[in-house]
């Protein structure tokens, strides 16, 4: 199937009304109302266009960092939040360690076949400088993903110390997971 900008649909749902009792659930949870929503969207006879079956993929993801969940930033204050150590309190990833979760669900529109999963990776960081984390909320990318994490971005990167997982899982789309998935559903 050829993809067009016509045909890509986004799901404009509430993320934060969806809470589930761990991160795994919660973003299975999240790609669920997303497929959904995108469903709800397309044309009746969407699936008659096409000789291939054709594939919806949706998935979430969520930073977990001492045990909570957080998701994109609300605040510019928060984001610092997440990216740096408190003086006060040890909330920041500046030396420390933060894990994501990522779903992938995908479903087979002319069958109805869902296939999902879920992928965890881990990162370590050096401590991380004010002034990193000052251009880093001044660029705003990181007020729009999850934790307010982006650890492969050129400021950040250097100090990533350690990655435990694959670079795609921890970007939100881990593509062995995704290629699996593509396979079980066609």
């Amino acid at each position: 199937m050829e993809a067009t900008a016509s045909k890509f649909k986004t799901a404009d749902i509430d993320e934060k009304s969806i809470r589930r009792d761990t991160p795994e659930e919660m973003v299975m949870a999240i790609a669920e109302a997303k497929a959904e929503a995108i469903i709800a969207k397309l044309p009746i006879d969407y699936c008659k266009q096409d000789a291939e079956p054709p594939l919806l993929i949706t998935g979430d993801q969520v930073v977990v960092y001492e045990g909570k969940v957080r998701e994109k930033p609300s605040s510019k204050e928060e984001a610092r939040q997440f990216i740096k150590v408190l003086r006060i309190h040890s909330t920041g990833y500046s030396s420390g360690t933060a894990g994501t979760v990522s779903s992938v669900l995908v479903t087979n529109l002319k069958t109805g076949l869902r296939k999902g999963d879920w992928e965890k990776a881990e990162i370590h960081f050096h401590a991380i400088p004010d002034q990193v984390v000052d251009d880093l909320i001044q660029e705003k990318m990181v007020l729009n993903v999850a934790g307010a994490l982006i650890s492969e971005h050129p400021l950040l990167l250097p100090y990533v110390k350690q990655l435990v997982g694959t670079t795609e899982s921890m970007m939100g789309l881990p593509k062995a997971l995704t290629e699996r998935l593509i396979l079980e559903a066609h």
